[in-house]
Formats: structure tokens, C-alpha cells, sequence
């Protein structure tokens, strides 16, 4: 995943606020529990809504407790424990990043990537293990994404498709309940989330995929040859910008329809930190990363 799903911490209230940091520790335990504590520092906030989402659509019975962390060893902080959500949320965070290292790895011959699946190897092969479906629609989905890569697609539309699904089946397959109909509004939910991150990804990227002539369906679409004509970007910027709004909108339509716990929290992170991760990222800071 890539760590665009972010709440707008100071509109959090100060209850929302903690128990929003206690899930995103407790995702960080369960991966270092689970996948050990190197795991722990690919943890990301993608990672935590997933998790979050569905320990909120299932209504855990949580526990918050007072921990130390690692990084931390002095200061307390919440902690919440015995969410089958997290555990979910902590191995699909370890087989996308490991996927993510053998994409480096075969692209571009990254010996760090080629180190980082040496180490992440044990653990990957437990959390297929416990998870072997949810591994199989993640290699699915890379792979339809590969085939669109080398067909030059250039319709970022149809390009997001293979992701946007990947992330409604990860969410349906998070849902254990039987209520066809709940389910329906989650995978809903999920492919709209899901063609987000991959769209603003892809505007993010604009300047280092032209400058390393790397596959990006925006640059094939509008036949960019310069990043910095201010008559190209604005074409591209207002397009995207219409397609992001347009999928939040939806996704904020699935939500309505659902009884969640951390309503709050759920809410901030579609209506505003989605929103202004957007804003940042089209309007403001344009193609430069400088985040």
C-alpha cells in the first residue's frame, strides 16, 4: 500500500484522536508479534484503516491497554488488543510490502529490495500460510497490472481496475459476517478506496516516472513530454482531480449506509484527511514531493 489514507489529526477530537493512535499501535504490535519487529517499520497508515474499518464494521470488543513501545520505551501509549481485524490488517501489510520489495527487485535490480525479501521471507510464508487467498488476489492483481503495463495502457481509468478490485476483495474477504447485503456495501466501498490510492498515486509519481521513463498511464494519456508546461499539468490536474472527488464521494456513500463503531474517526478520514491528502498533493504541491 502506499500511505495516502490519513486522518486530518487536528480535526480529530481528543477521544477520536487516542483511539485512532491505540489502533494504529496495536496494527504495529500485531506485526511485530506476528512478522517480527522489522516488520514494524513498514507499517502504514493504509494498513491501519483497513484494519480499523473492519474491527469498526464488526464491532470488536476491543481491549485498550497502557503499553511501552520500542521506539518509545519510556512513555506509556494505548494499545488496542484481541482485534482479529488487526491480525487481518498485519499480514496483508507483510505480503503487499514484500510484493512490493520483489517489484524493486525485478525492476530495477534494487539490492536493497533483494535484502529486504531475504529477511521478510519466514515471515511472508506465514502469512500466506494463514492467508493463502488473500495472497493469490494479490499476485492476481499484480498481474493484470503488469499485463496493462506492457500493453501501454493509457487510460488511468482502466488501469486502476486491477487495484481498485484487489482492495474490494481484501476488504469482503476481512468480513467474516454473513450479511450478503453489508458485504456488498463494503466491497463497494473498498473498489472506490482502492481506484483512489491508485490515481493520486499516479499523479504523485508524474515526475519520477517521466524522469525514469517508468510506466505511469497519466504521462501516456496526455503525451507528456514536459512536466512543467503549466497548460499540460493543469489538463491533467483538473481531470484527476474531478476522478478523486468523484470516488471519495462514492466511498462516502457506502459508509452512510453502515452501523460502524469509531464513526468519528471513520468519518475524518474520508470526509476531511482523504480530502485534503488530495488537495495537497493536486493543488499544492503539484509533482514535487516534498512531504
Amino acid at each position: 500500500m502506499f500511505g495516502y489514507i490519513t486522518p486530518d489529526k487536528p480535526e480529530l477530537k481528543i477521544k477520536d484522536y487516542e483511539g485512532f493512535r491505540a489502533y494504529y499501535c496495536g496494527l504495529c504490535k500485531a506485526m511485530g508479534k506476528n512478522h517480527g519487529i522489522l516488520s514494524r517499520f513498514a507499517l502504514n497508515y493504509d494498513s491501519v484503516f483497513l484494519g480499523l474499518f473492519l474491527s469498526s464494521v464488526h464491532k470488536e470488543k476491543v481491549e485498550f491497554k497502557k503499553e511501552v513501545c520500542f521506539a518509545n520505551p519510556i512513555k506509556k501509549k494505548l494499545v488496542v488488543r484481541g482485534s482479529k481485524s488487526l491480525e487481518y490488517a498485519a499480514d496483508i501489510n507483510t505480503m503487499l510490502i514484500y510484493h512490493k520489495f520483489k517489484d524493486n527487485w525485478m525492476d530495477e535490480k534494487n539490492y536493497l529490495s533483494a535484502t529486504a525479501l531475504i529477511v521478510f521471507k519466514h515471515t511472508y510464508n506465514q502469512a500466506v500460510k494463514r492467508n493463502p487467498k488473500v495472497n493469490e488476489i494479490i499476485i492476481g492483481s499484480l498481474l493484470e497490472l503488469g499485463k496493462l503495463e506492457k500493453a501501454k495502457c493509457d487510460s488511468f481509468d482502466q488501469a486502476a481496475e486491477p487495484f481498485a478490485q484487489m482492495m474490494k476483495k481484501l476488504l469482503s474477504i476481512g468480513y467474516y459476517d454473513e450479511d450478503e447485503k453489508t458485504r456488498r456495501i463494503i466491497e463497494w466501498l473498498g473498489y472506490n478506496i482502492g481506484k483512489w490510492v491508485y490515481v493520486i498515486d499516479a499523479f504523485d509519481d508524474l515526475a519520477d516516472d517521466m524522469k525514469k521513463q517508468c510506466y505511469n498511464p497519466l504521462l501516456l494519456k496526455y503525451d507528456v513530454v514536459n512536466i512543467d508546461t503549466d497548460s499540460v499539468m493543469n489538463q491533467i490536474r483538473e481531470e484527476v482531480k474531478e476522478s478523486l472527488t468523484h470516488t471519495l464521494w462514492q466511498s462516502s456513500n457506502a459508509l452512510e449506509l453502515l452501523k460502524v463503531n469509531n464513526k468519528g474517526i471513520i468519518d475524518n478520514i474520508l470526509y476531511e484527511g482523504m480530502y485534503k491528502k488530495m488537495e495537497f498533493i493536486i493543488d499544492k504541491r503539484g509533482c514535487k514531493k516534498d512531504e
